[in-house]
């Protein structure tokens, strides 16, 4: 049993509105290892926190973000949606996953990794997505951490993981089996899942050797990364 990574899905989605300042300080404050966020770019090229393309679910705005500029993302919601540079700012030292929703191309990519270098935080940032968005990622960036977001039992292609050069492979907890978990680590990646919610998926998931877990419930993850250490104590260090 390791110390498995904690990671807060779009901060505490269950008490505060997801991807805002207040989610991911709340999430911290609870104990999390790492926040996940998800960045889109604006019409005006700025990195904002939004997962959907649009601002309907969350703002009740339906306007795509990819339409509008930041001052009238601003405007709409209240300042409620943070920039990416706000975000990293209200992550202190504390690790932040930056998932990248939808497809972007190069240019996106290397904006939002601009204004990772622009904030310093390359050390504690590191990208989760599917292949297409990860690849514009290793372009803008050759030493970014990558977490390559799987969702199918058929293994990455060889050319792939080598493009892609990712430290992460990140599954879909209910894809995740003995043989999966034994597969990756034999190939010498990290494993991280996404998005137990349950005590019962975090328990299986523990004991499968999961490195990190995302999850909506980092509470309950906390509490239950804390019951299966005092069965089956290990010293941490999948974060490095």
């Amino acid at each position: 049993m390791q110390n498995v990574t904690a990671v807060a899905h779009r901060g505490d989605p269950y008490r505060v509105r997801e991807n805002t300042l207040d989610s991911l300080r709340s999430a911290l404050r609870r104990g999390a290892d790492a926040v996940e966020i998800d960045v889109r770019l604006t019409k005006d090229g700025v990195p904002m926190l939004l997962h959907d393309e649009a601002l309907k679910r969350l703002w009740e705005q339906d306007r795509p973000l990819l339409a509008l500029s930041s001052a009238e993302v601003r405007g709409l919601t209240a300042g409620g949606v943070p920039t990416l540079e706000e975000a990293l700012a209200a992550c202190g030292d504390s690790r932040v996953m930056l998932d990248l929703p939808g497809t972007p191309d190069v240019r996106a990519a290397r904006r939002v990794v601009e204004v990772v270098r622009a904030c310093g935080a390359q050390d504690r940032v590191y990208y989760c997505a599917g292949a297409p968005a990860m690849l514009a990622v290793r372009a803008a960036d050759p030493a970014a951490e990558i977490a390559l977001t799987w969702t199918t039992l058929a293994p990455p292609r060889a050319g792939l993981l080598d493009a892609v050069r990712p430290r992460w492979l990140n599954y879909r907890f209910s894809l995740v089996d003995r043989a999966v978990a034994e597969r990756v680590h034999r190939a010498g990646y990290l494993l991280s899942v996404w998005t137990p919610d349950t005590r019962r998926s975090m328990r299986r998931l523990l004991d499968l050797g999961a490195d990190s877990i995302t999850t909506n419930r980092i509470d309950v993850l906390l509490a239950t990364r804390g019951t299966a250490e005092a069965r089956s104590p290990r010293p941490r260090g999948s974060l490095g």
